[in-house]
């Protein structure tokens, strides 16, 4: 079957969501693999939004976390203050994954989406953290979307804009951050994954038309590939989902 790199994305990010996950959802391919996953195999799963919506009701795809779409027939109508303190509850915060992106990471999975440049006088001024730093210190997990370039994928940010394993092994740990860190990355080429002990970024899975030397070729440090194995394809159920239920329209994979 044919399909987009943005169709593998999402259905690659929604196969590591599990019914008991309380996922910490944006907009744009976040908010795809989330409805995708509740559509298909984890309908138990809690999908909760910045503005304070909690466990909405998808019966169409909102296009911001603000769209009035976001509160259809949810458990809670809430604010950004409920949001965030849902996300750091003792009980639910280790459940919550956040899906997050942005336009550097490093080997460690750390995350600028601030300045590329030098901070005073950077070349391009980014949008900033919004809530990616908190996502990133207190929720149980990560997950993150990027493109797969060597500008993007780099040995040192131009700026630490959320903390991801920070140097490797238990540095995390030591700043006082208690829970987290991001478990995979998924980009235009594969799912990459992290050494359970150093922390440092490897090669889980390669989509099937990526060749290994590509994924080397557009990291900008070292990354392991050789215990990567091929991310199955989408299935013709996972297609028809995304596709006809969750965006019909193509507002997002278009």
């Amino acid at each position: 079957m044919q399909y987009s790199s943005l169709e593998m994305m999402t259905i690659a990010c929604s196969r590591r969501i599990s019914n008991d996950d309380v996922v910490f959802c944006g907009t744009g391919l976040p908010m795809l693999a989330a409805m995708t996953a509740k559509y298909t195999h984890a309908p138990y799963c809690t999908v909760f939004f910045e503005t304070g919506s909690i466990d909405p009701q998808f019966n169409e795809i909102p296009m911001t976390v603000a769209d009035s779409r976001v509160m259809y027939r949810a458990s809670h109508h809430g604010g950004l203050a409920d949001a965030f303190a849902y996300m750091q509850n003792k009980f639910t915060g280790p459940k919550v994954v956040g899906i997050l992106s942005g336009a550097q990471i490093d080997p460690y999975g750390n995350l600028n989406s601030t300045v590329i440049g030098d901070y005073r006088k950077p070349s391009v001024r980014l949008p900033g953290s919004g809530g990616a730093c908190d996502v990133a210190c207190f929720v149980g997990r990560t997950m993150i979307f990027m493109k797969h370039e060597q500008r993007r994928f780099v040995e040192e940010l131009d700026y630490l804009t959320s903390p991801g394993w920070l140097r490797g092994d238990d540095s995390r740990e030591e700043v006082g951050l208690p829970t987290g860190g991001p478990e995979f990355v998924i980009t235009t080429l594969g799912v990459m994954a992290f050494e359970d002990s150093t922390k440092r970024m490897y090669v889980h899975r390669h989509f099937e038309a990526t060749n290994l030397d590509d994924i080397q070729k557009h990291t900008g440090f070292e990354i392991d590939t050789s215990r990567s194995k091929v991310e199955p394809a989408p299935g013709e159920e996972e297609l028809r989902i995304l596709r006809q239920k969750v965006d019909p329209l193509r507002l997002i994979l278009s």
